[in-house]
């Protein structure tokens, strides 16, 4: 009597090919779970924070409680920029002619370089009306070192 048992296999070549597909899936995952984001806080005039994780709204209130450790007010510290993955971030600091100043702030840039070049940017007095002056003053690298730009870079 012949046998009712249907035994499927899979030829060497597509079983290789699910498990290369099955591999390379895991891994971009495992990448991204190392990854963090960034988040800055900021107060006019009073203080800022900054906060690195995995989590939006979780780095987000870290970023606001720093900001309020560094001398804003609760009230006044507001989120104003979120990066995931991180990347470089850059700050600027701006003055209005009537003298009211305040900092900006751009994350996500792939590189030191790119960073800098965006903060030119965002200083780029031909496209801002009424300020006085612009300084892209600090620098955070993808692990959120904070590195003081100096006026030669």
């Amino acid at each position: 009597m012949p046998s009712l048992r249907r035994v499927s296999r899979l030829p060497a070549r597509p079983a290789a090919f699910i498990l290369a597909a099955a591999l390379g899936l895991a891994f971009p995952v495992a990448a991204q779970a190392q990854q963090k984001g960034i988040a800055f806080s900021y107060a006019p005039e009073q203080g800022s924070g900054m906060c690195r994780g995995e989590d939006a709204a979780q780095t987000i209130a870290c970023a606001q409680r720093n900001c309020v450790e560094n001398g804003g007010d609760a009230g006044e510290c507001a989120p104003v920029a979120w990066c995931y993955p991180s990347g470089w971030s850059v700050a600027v600091g701006l003055m209005h002619r009537e003298g009211i100043h305040w900092s900006e702030y751009s994350c996500g840039w792939p590189s030191r370089e790119a960073a800098l070049a965006g903060g030119k940017v965002l200083c780029d007095l031909a496209y801002r009306q009424n300020i006085e002056a612009c300084v892209v003053a600090v620098l955070w690298d993808e692990e959120g070192n904070e590195i003081l730009v100096d006026e030669a870079d």
